[in-house]
């Protein structure tokens, strides 16, 4: 199938994508509740979409088309209360975190959907290592050659997000060291990792899509795991590192940092994006996986050394008056908080240490995502 035009979408709009955790109440394992929830939610309306992923033990949430920060909290709020109500009518509890921290793989069940299924037959047990949850961030973009420009300019920030929105500390029940061990999990796939850098859509579209059609290995972009890809049919951007929050207020703020980042970005005060900037970006995105906001990066032009959590102090003073123009300062003040004070990884562990289980931590992680912190 050949690459569909890139939409027509307003710059600088926003949607985002949570993926869920479906949890037994009893026993704070994963439960194969999906077909039962999504059954129910279909009886009333919801404030949003939701739809099965690829695993019975996971759900996926997306927010409408947003300009503003206050209008996309407002909606996942909605949403998670929603998915708390019919959580509470099945015994199920709903949570964030980029992995569950003691499920066994082996025990999970592909939902029975046709892609899931052809996924699974392909890539044998990591559909079922698959089993972790991330937020996308779409941004809204002019045109596909915009969206390649912006895509690749931000490259360096992506230890920001990875860091920022850490929560998947612990695997099959054990500290993993990493702040986002999630991330392991996508790299595992062939086609993950970082698009290729073309600036302009009709070279994307020529020289580097329809030559991979042609091998039969893709068939859309769907089948692309990159950390930032383009969405054509939506006119889109879509940021992908994000383990899912363990809150929606820090899920909208996420959001709204990474918008306002692209309107600074648009505005072309920082150096144009070069093909050498990757050099440092695998260095980069270990480092943020690692150690979260403590990790240590490599500026890819500058060369210099900084702390992830300095390099987003020093951007988000940049980014204000930006964010400023979008209405969205207070999303401003919650990353600012969440640099300072660590992410959900630090909580999460915290809540580890003051439970002495992991079922105590995913308790904790049910209880915070019910609320408004």
């Amino acid at each position: 199938m050949p690459l569909e035009p890139f939409g027509t979408s307003k710059p600088l709009t926003l949607g985002v994508e949570l993926e869920l955790q479906l949890v037994s109440l009893s026993d704070y394992d994963l439960v194969e509740a999906s077909p039962d929830m999504l059954g129910l939610l279909e009886r009333r309306k919801f404030p949003g979409n939701v739809v099965p992923e690829i695993t019975e033990s996971m759900i996926e949430v997306s927010t409408d088309v947003h300009t503003g920060y206050n209008s996309l909290l407002a909606q996942l709020r909605e949403i998670r209360d929603a998915l708390v109500h019919a959580g509470d009518m099945l015994n199920v509890g709903v949570c964030g975190g980029g992995t569950h921290p003691f499920q066994k793989w082996s025990e999970r069940k592909i939902f029975s959907k046709p892609r899931f299924k052809e996924v699974s037959t392909l890539y044998g047990y990591l559909a079922k290592q698959f089993t972790i949850f991330g937020q996308h961030v779409h941004v809204g973009c002019s045109s596909g050659d915009e969206a390649l420009q912006l895509l690749h300019a931000l490259n360096r920030f992506v230890p920001h997000f990875i860091a920022l929105s850490a929560s998947s500390p612990y695997v099959q029940g054990r500290d993993t060291l990493f702040n986002s061990s999630r991330l392991n999990s996508v790299f595992a796939f062939p086609l993950s990792g970082r698009a290729p850098f073309l600036l302009t859509w009709e070279d994307f579209k020529n020289e580097y899509f329809s030559k991979m059609e042609s091998t039969g290995i893709v068939k859309s972009m769907k089948d692309f795991y990159w950390d930032i890809r383009p969405k054509p049919e939506y006119g889109t951007i879509e940021l992908r590192v994000c383990d899912t929050p363990l809150t929606v207020e820090r899920a909208a703020a996420l959001a709204c940092y990474l918008q306002a980042l692209c309107s600074y970005l648009r505005e072309g005060t920082e150096s144009a994006p070069r093909e050498e900037d990757y050099l440092v970006y695998n260095y980069n995105r270990f480092q943020a996986c690692r150690f979260g906001l403590d990790g240590t990066i490599v500026h890819p032009q500058s060369h210099e050394s900084l702390s992830v959590r300095e390099d987003i102090l020093t951007t988000l003073r940049k980014v204000e008056p930006y964010a400023a123009q979008l209405e969205c300062l207070l999303a401003l003040e919650h990353i600012y908080a969440t640099a300072n004070a660590g992410s959900d990884a630090f909580f999460l562990r915290q809540e580890r240490a003051n439970s002495g289980s992991t079922e105590g931590m995913v308790d904790a992680a049910v209880q915070r995502f019910r609320h408004d912190f």
